[in-house]
């Protein structure tokens, strides 16, 4: 009989929604979703796979939330909307 209970054998797994993290799926719902709303569902589903396959060697051998790392440092301040960190524009602070 099956244990109703699922324990995890390594807790350091990242999240999957299928095969991908939530960030590459992310990355490729966001051009076929385009693909789909604009009729190019062909051109959606090589720019999803070419996204997917960017993110994928962008975080090899980094942590898992570098992409959120770099999304706060390169991207303008109210788009990711954390308001308990200072803005990624300011260098120097005064402490």
């Amino acid at each position: 009989m099956a244990d109703p209970y699922i324990i995890p054998r390594r807790l350091d797994d990242p999240e999957l929604i299928g095969f991908w993290t939530i960030d590459e799926f992310a990355g490729m719902l966001i051009p076929f979703t385009w693909g789909i709303l604009s009729q190019h569902i062909f051109i959606g589903l090589i720019v999803a796979f070419g996204a997917w396959f960017a993110l994928r060697k962008a975080k090899a051998g980094r942590a898992s939330s570098w992409v959120a790392h770099a999304a706060y440092w390169y991207l303008p301040a109210g788009l990711l909307g954390l308001k308990s960190t200072p803005p990624s524009h300011c260098r120097l602070l005064a402490g």
